[in-house]
């Protein structure tokens, strides 16, 4: 996504078969009831499970913003008795994702199909 424009936006992020919703992580700690946007996560609910799509969120040093929002995923797919949280895109390679495999137990997409991962190893 190095050279997004509209139509790139519209189908990646609004356009969907599935219901999806967009959750704000504020900080009220400072500004009120308005509080400081710190977190934004766009998600699709499926039949069995959530979504990740797109999350992004403020660089702050020392914060854990993707792991926090993993966890309030997990606790909201359950709420809803949803048995799987789908952490979208993964790249080996990517400091910024590598948040993602500290969540047990694992699976990936390979080949069309689910298999499980340690990625302790």
């Amino acid at each position: 996504m190095d050279q997004d424009d509209i139509s790139q936006y519209i189908e990646f992020l609004v356009k969907s078969s599935v219901p999806s919703f967009m959750v704000e992580f504020r900080d009220h700690s400072n500004n009120g009831p308005i509080g400081d946007l710190k977190m934004v996560s766009i998600i699709d609910r499926l039949n069995d499970g959530l979504s990740a799509v797109y999350t992004f969120y403020a660089p702050e040093a020392g914060q854990s913003f993707g792991t926090f929002n993993v966890l309030w995923q997990i606790e909201q797919a359950h709420a809803w008795g949803l048995n799987y949280l789908y952490l979208g895109y993964w790249i080996k390679d990517c400091r910024k994702m590598s948040y993602k495999t500290r969540f047990h137990p694992s699976e990936l997409l390979i080949d069309e199909k689910w298999q499980a991962v340690n990625f302790t190893k």
